[in-house]
Order: structure tokens, then sequence, then C-alpha cells
């Protein structure tokens, strides 16, 4: 097994090796190179983008800067925007589906550390993947653990902490993270608290 699989395995492994050192440079720079280009720069961002994610789907925008760990592992659907400050611990697989949207310094994780404290010690760490559907919106501050699935079309409130898996068409917020309601027909008649939905 390759050190790249055993950080893939979700079982307990180290970090620190020349090879996992040398792929995770080379996604550094085009991570440098993209948080760095000039904002006019559409086409180079774009190539920038769907060198550095595993998948890119078409019509995304993520404004910078953008923080991952690899890049590699995160996989991105059509239509996804992503403000400030995204942070992809995507040391094992990130799913995201179409249509998503993240508000500012949003951190979705896939890795975590042993309790025990001889194992931190060494630098041991695993990695579990993260699933989140079509059409989800992630507010601000929002935290997503290792393992979370998080259905279609859900919203998750500014400064959660996601813990675990929360189904489709909900409203969850809270630390940690809980459904709160379901999204219905009062969805469709207000759109931010007791105010009436009115498009201008």
């Amino acid at each position: 097994m390759t050190d790249y699989e055993k950080m893939k395995s979700e079982k307990v492994f180290f970090a620190d090796t020349p090879e996992l050192l040398a792929i995770q440079e080379k996604q550094f720079e085009i991570l440098y190179d993209y948080n760095h280009a000039r904002p006019g720069e559409h086409e180079k961002k774009n190539a920038l983008l769907h060198q550095f994610f595993g998948d890119l789907g078409e019509d995304c925008y993520f404004e910078v800067p953008l923080h991952a760990n690899w890049g590699l592992n995160t996989h991105v659907g059509k239509n996804v925007y992503a403000n400030f400050n995204l942070t992809l611990v995507d040391d094992n697989d990130i799913y995201i589906g179409d249509n998503c949207m993240f508000a500012p310094n949003v951190v979705i994780a896939t890795a975590g550390h042993p309790i025990e404290p001889s194992l931190r010690l060494d630098g041991a760490q695993y990695n579990i993947p993260v699933h989140i559907g079509n059409n989800v919106w992630i507010g601000a501050n929002a935290v997503i653990l290792p393992g979370v699935h998080i259905g279609d079309n859900t919203v998750i409130g500014a400064g959660s902490v996601v813990t675990k898996d929360i189904p489709a068409n909900v409203v969850a917020y809270g630390n940690p993270c809980r459904v709160v309601r379901e999204i219905g027909e009062h969805d469709k008649a207000y759109y931010f608290k007791d105010r009436k939905m009115e498009i201008v």
C-alpha cells in the first residue's frame, strides 16, 4: 500500500512521508498561483482550478483566498460558489454536489487525530470522506467534520459545527448542528424571518 493509499484508507496512519510531501508541494504551487492571479485573469484562474481539484464542473467560482491541503481529493459539481476563505482539509475525498453555495470562512475537514496523546505526538491521523449533496447552502463560519453526509437542498446555519449526518430538505444549525425544521411552504412565502417574499 502506498503512503497515498494509506492516507485515504480511513485508518490511523503517519502523514509526514516524502511521497506525500512531494505531492502536496506540487498542489500548493498550483494553489499559490490561483490565489495570486489578478482578478481579471478568468481563463487562467479557471485552468488552475481544473488542475488543482480532482473534479470540477462547469460555472464554478471560488473567491480568493482558497485554502486546501491537497485539492486533488476534492470533487466539485457544477455551478458551485464559494466565498472568501473556504478551507478544504481534503486528506480524504470531499464530494460537493451541483449548485452549492459556501459563505465566508467555511471549513470542511476530512482529517482528525486520535485522542490518545502518544499517537498525536508521533503525528498520527485518520481521514474520513465528507459528502455534500446538491443545492446545499453552508453559512458563514460553519465547520463540517470528518465522515459527515449532508443531504440535497439543506441549509446549514452560520457558525454551525456539523458533527453528524444531516438529511435532505432541512434547515439545521447550532453547535453541535441539529435539524431545526424541514424546508416547506413557509419558505416559499418568506425569504428571511418575517419578511414576505418579494423579488425585485
